[in-house]
């Protein structure tokens, strides 16, 4: 686990960057906070919503992503008058916080932008939990918020905006459908069930710090979108905090809340929470973890014993969010997983077809475009088979069959990365037999994603390719043939059944 982190890739150093900046926009958002004389619960709440702003907004573009910025006030303030107003009101403070727990995940449907706006409301209604917040401190609030976001804007759009100099990042919706056939629509329902089992069985574990179970919840359900991903997410959840937990017994407690440690390990903590979070989950999940403990250590109610109630708030919103997924409207697995296969596919052709009109003279082709988007997809078709691959898992041939796919599916953008190379290179000539490759390409697609025959065309032997990309597609379309393999059994089901 260590390894994966920080041995992962990391083009253009993109996580280190994030992770700079977080630390950066954040450390400004407090800084501003304590020189315009906000209180220590004032500078605890400017920081939580930079991190927000910085951490969630993800559109493809920085204009959405400025748009998005300028939209976060719009949710956040009125929720948080809201959750202050309800204080006193428990029964109507938690079917309001319920029902923001469904709007959060409804708004999935709209994108990015959606997602972010649904992250900021549920967030912004956790902290006032967090912070016992009344409505005689939503001026304090309110100012703490807009700050914070002015000086988290002014670093990611101003003095550190290296987005700008980046192609726009493909981000794959969702898969859609109708109703309750709508992935976002199911979800949406059973983070509200799962969330209304944590908050009765939270409140009967800790009438103080209830809010925690339905936190957990809340953060198991996004960016995933099947009941495997949510089980897996869960797991990682509760890994990550029992390690937190541990570390937070040895750093945390020890430090109670001294200023300048506590300000040095908030730091590190922000950054392995920005760096890690693309790489692994346990990891961003234990240095969330460890951040929370920091910040009740600041406020003087950090002990051993916060830290066993934590662990089991905790373990009750993984237990209410596994319940939900199960029982509540199923998303299985296998819904997911064939939708993001298929796009990938598609994309793969797409990627191809780009890529040889660049290398027939085609001067508005952009194959590059297409092989970013086809690197996100990979990363949702990589997430949604993570059931599949996790080493709990017993169907030991399901295992195997999903190792295949993504094997397979790697050797694929491969060997569209080296294509779309080649076809970048100025002095690449246009071989007569790239044509029929391409639509072999296209072929094998096609009935990979049900849009052709029911099997692909065996690859033809042909002379020794000497152009490069002739090379490359030669190797693609074996890859997309021997995809058939563990896509379908020989009955033809599909990789992971109902």
């Amino acid at each position: 686990m260590l390894k994966r982190v920080f041995v992962a890739p990391d083009p253009g150093r993109l996580r280190l960057r994030f992770a700079a900046r977080a630390v950066l926009g954040i450390g400004l958002a407090v800084a501003v906070c304590a020189l315009a004389g906000l209180s220590l619960v004032g500078a605890v709440t400017g920081g939580l919503a930079a991190l927000l702003a910085l951490f969630t907004v993800t559109d493809a573009t920085v204009r959405g992503q400025a748009v998005t910025t300028a939209l976060l006030p719009a949710v956040g303030l009125p929720v948080l008058a809201v959750a202050a107003g309800l204080h006193d009101h428990p029964v109507a403070r938690d079917l309001a916080f319920l029902a923001i727990t469904g709007a959060g995940v409804y708004a999935r449907r709209w994108g990015p932008r959606g997602h972010s706006l649904g992250v900021f409301a549920f967030m912004t209604f956790f902290v006032a939990q967090f912070l016992h917040a009344t409505t005689e401190r939503l001026p304090e609030l309110y100012a703490a918020v807009i700050l914070s976001l002015l000086t988290a804007a002014a670093v990611r759009f101003g003095a550190w905006c290296y987005e700008a100099h980046l192609p726009p990042a493909a981000v794959p919706a969702p898969p859609t459908g109708r109703g309750l056939a709508r992935v976002t629509t199911r979800q949406a329902v059973q983070a509200t069930a799962g969330a209304g089992f944590a908050l009765v069985v939270g409140q009967l574990v800790s009438g103080h710090r209830w809010y925690w179970a339905v936190g957990a919840t809340w953060w198991i359900f996004v960016n995933t979108a099947s009941r495997g991903e949510t089980l897996v997410r869960g797991f990682r959840r509760v890994l990550g905090t029992v390690i937190g937990i541990g570390l937070g017994l040895l750093v945390a407690v020890p430090v109670d809340g001294a200023g300048l440690p506590t300000a040095v390990l908030l730091a590190a903590c922000v950054f392995g929470i920005f760096y890690t979070a693309a790489v692994s989950y346990t990891w961003m999940m234990l240095c969330v973890t460890l951040l929370a403990e920091l910040l009740y250590g600041l406020l003087g109610v950090l002990t051993p014993g916060l830290l066993a109630l934590r662990l089991a708030e905790t373990g009750v919103g993984a237990l209410g969010a596994a319940l939900a997924v199960l029982f509540v409207l199923p998303v299985t697995t296998h819904t997911t997983t064939d939708a993001w296969i298929q796009r990938a596919l598609r994309c793969v052709h797409a990627c191809t077809a780009e890529a040889a009109a660049r290398l027939a003279g085609a001067a508005d082709a952009d194959p590059a475009a297409r092989v970013a988007e086809l690197e996100q997809l990979l990363g949702r078709v990589r997430l949604s088979v993570a059931p599949l691959v996790h080493p709990l898992n017993p169907m030991l041939g399901r295992k195997r069959r999903a190792r295949r796919v993504l094997a397979l599916l790697d050797d694929c953008a491969r060997e569209i990365r080296g294509l779309v190379a080649v076809a970048a290179d100025p002095e690449a000539s246009h071989d007569a037999r790239l044509a029929a490759a391409c639509w072999r390409v296209e072929a094998a697609v096609e009935a990979l994603t049900g849009d052709g025959p029911d099997e692909p065309a065996a690859v033809t032997a042909e002379p020794p390719a000497t152009a490069p990309a002739l090379a490359h597609l030669h190797g693609l379309e074996r890859a997309l043939a021997e995809l058939a393999t563990p896509l379908r059994t020989p009955s033809g089901s599909p990789l992971v059944g109902a």
